[in-house]
């Protein structure tokens, strides 16, 4: 098998049925084969999804109110998605351009890539089933441009990746489950529910992924982590950012510390 070709395919298509199968095929693969890095990744200078979704910068994309209508729930659905759709990319790529990392590494990110790949096709049969599709709305390229930021460095990566940006997942998710809480009876808004619930489990093991091979780099360099994943998050500018709802609990399951959950502005742990 042609490793890296396969995973250009996969990062450069939109058809989430060809991202599935060849996950599934180097998944199977490299749990039975050792891998060689002989190779220089690419870098791309547009998303996978440029030619089936309108990118807009984030101040300009849709309102998510009005979830008492199937627009506005759709609205929230899509933005779900589009997370989602994101997430495989930023697996694979994980796995595609830091190669060089041992063997358990690139199986814990095609892991995930399949989770990724699971939860958007979830998502996805929720936006048809409310009357749209995956690409309806407009969507921000901001994880594209995080991943262009780190490509150059797993251990920033693994800190700003999962370590931040899917930590602050766990944060917002049992907020959009609450808003929901009061339309629970409609079928479709408990199904969402519901699929809240698996992402925020699942996404609770990824970000303890992202903090394992964290804690796996910095032990390398033989630095204090707590010191460097706040360093690292001050230097892409992320350590001063708002958080008014940080959920303790997922957090300190997922491998954050109480100091590090109290300097990202938790008043208790």
């Amino acid at each position: 098998m042609n490793f890296s070709k396969q995973l250009e395919i996969a990062l450069c298509s939109d058809d989430i049925t060809v991202k599935k199968q060849i996950t599934l095929d180097l998944l199977a693969y490299c749990t039975k084969n050792d891998l060689e890095f002989n190779y220089e990744p690419k870098s791309w200078d547009k998303p996978s999804y440029f030619h089936r979704c309108t990118i807009v910068n984030p101040r300009d994309l849709p309102k998510r109110n009005h979830l008492d209508t199937d627009e506005g729930l759709a609205k929230m659905v899509h933005a779900i998605t589009h997370i989602e759709y994101c997430a495989i990319d930023l697996a694979l790529d994980a796995v595609y351009r830091f190669g060089f990392m041992p063997k358990e590494f690139l199986l814990d990110w095609l892991v995930v890539a399949e989770d990724e790949i699971r939860h958007f096709i979830m998502l996805e049969g929720m936006l048809h089933e409310l009357g749209f599709a995956y690409g309806d709305f407009a969507v921000h390229q901001g994880f594209f441009e995080i991943a262009k930021k780190t490509e150059s460095s797993a251990m920033d990566r693994m800190a700003i990746v999962p370590r931040y940006y899917e930590a602050n997942g766990l944060d917002v998710n049992p907020q959009i489950i609450k808003k929901l809480e009061n339309r629970k009876k409609d079928r479709i808004v408990a199904k969402m529910m519901d699929a809240l619930f698996v992402i925020l489990e699942e996404e609770v093991d990824h970000v303890r992924k992202g903090d394992k091979w964290f804690h796996y780099m910095a032990s390398k360099k033989s630095e204090d982590h707590k010191s460097l994943y706040f360093d690292i998050l001050k230097k892409y500018n992320l350590l001063d950012k708002h958080r008014p709802h940080i959920n303790v609990q997922a957090r300190k399951r997922a491998g954050f510390s109480c100091e590090e959950i109290k300097i990202l502005g938790a008043k208790e742990c």
